[in-house]
């Protein structure tokens, strides 16, 4: 079941916490029907687990959606990402994200500073060392942030024959978002959004860098992560309620994703969900997301409507629809939904084949 050009992939993310249970996780996943899988930054390393899954899968694609990129030299992720990229023999993309500053600083003690012009500066490293492996020349990367003048045989895995995977890039702001369109193979549209911040802020902004890299749209893969509340009875459709709630309080409690917020006249609640952040009263902040809000962030429909629904809020620029669910819901039984949504992709949508790889 594999997408196939002009046609809508859907990825599911792999949520198994044990990772002894990985595997298996993502091989249910692609017997479900979905055409990708990811991992994220959280309790565990994203990319390890990857590599137990392309053990256990053949067709589906295995992503980080996404991983720190800051938390990681150009160099470390060049030798991540071309392992990653052998083990699932040429079925890895490669997803990064800048996080925001306290996390790179007190998390990951990284440096941090003006995260736009180091994320394409990154990627520019990250490609020259590809580029540099791939064709045995010297490597000689000197930039802001960044500098990489040492290659020696030992050290260089050789070219490889599935190639580079591609990079996507997740941003919320228009700087960030620039930057994907100009050095990225995709962009990762972060599930705190809304149809109007996506038409007014970041498809004008991805056009941009798109032009500024005189590049096509058929050549860039927008993968969408969409925010969803439904369920097949009251039990569930409260519980999955419960949680986007939660996730949205804890999203727009975040300085960095103000403007969407501000875009609907909502500002002050960054503030206030800020507040309560810093003084640890988690549960209080979710009594401030209401339900107005709620319907702005997430689509909250019955199962029969969510395909028809979510296509619509994407508005036909998906190439890749990933649905959200913080309350962790069988996704096998969501498989239905999720061959719906590749079957029904709405007229707008760029018809295309995948990003290159390499």
């Amino acid at each position: 079941m594999g997408a196939v050009p002009g046609s809508l992939a859907v990825d599911a993310p792999i949520l198994e916490p044990d990772l002894e249970r990985v595997g298996d996780a993502a091989r249910r996943l692609e017997r479900a029907g979905y055409d990708g899988a990811f991992t994220f930054e959280g309790p565990h390393d994203p990319f390890f687990p990857l590599v137990l899954a392309a053990r256990q899968t053949s067709r589906i694609e295995l992503s980080t959606g996404v991983a720190i990129a800051f938390a990681r030299t150009p160099m470390l992720l060049a030798h991540i990402g071309w392992d990653l990229q052998a083990v699932c023999r040429g079925r890895f993309a490669l997803g990064l994200g800048s996080q925001i500053r306290a996390h790179v600083e007190k998390r990951f003690g990284m440096p941090w500073s003006r995260p736009a012009a180091r994320m394409r500066e990154l990627v520019r490293a990250l490609r020259e060392i590809w580029r540099c492996w791939s064709e045995g020349d010297r490597l000689e990367f000197r930039g802001e942030f960044y500098t990489h003048t040492l290659m020696t045989p030992f050290f260089t895995p050789g070219p490889s024959s599935f190639g580079s995977p591609p990079i996507r890039l997740a941003g919320v702001g228009p700087r960030m978002t620039e930057v994907a369109g100009e050095v990225g193979d995709g962009f990762l549209v972060h599930p705190f959004h809304t149809p109007g911040y996506l038409r007014e802020t970041t498809l004008p902004a991805l056009r941009r860098g798109l032009a500024r890299a005189g590049r096509p749209r058929e050549r860039f893969e927008i993968a969408f992560q969409v925010m969803v509340v439904s369920g097949d009875g009251d039990e569930e459709r409260e519980r999955a309620r419960r949680a986007v709630v939660a996730q949205i309080a804890f999203y727009g409690s975040t300085p960095a994703y103000r403007p969407v917020l501000e875009s609907l006249g909502r500002g002050e609640l960054q503030t206030r969900l800020h507040q309560l952040s810093k003084a640890g009263r988690w549960a209080e902040m979710s009594g401030l997301v209401d339900d107005a809000l709620l319907e702005e962030l997430a689509v909250v429909a019955p199962m029969r409507e969510l395909p028809a629904r979510v296509l619509e809020r994407c508005g036909g620029h998906a190439d890749r629809i990933s649905l959200v669910t913080p309350w962790a819901p069988d996704l096998e039984r969501w498989g239905d939904v999720a061959r719906e949504l590749r079957g029904g992709r709405l007229s707008g949508a760029a018809g295309r084949g995948p990003a290159p790889r390499g």
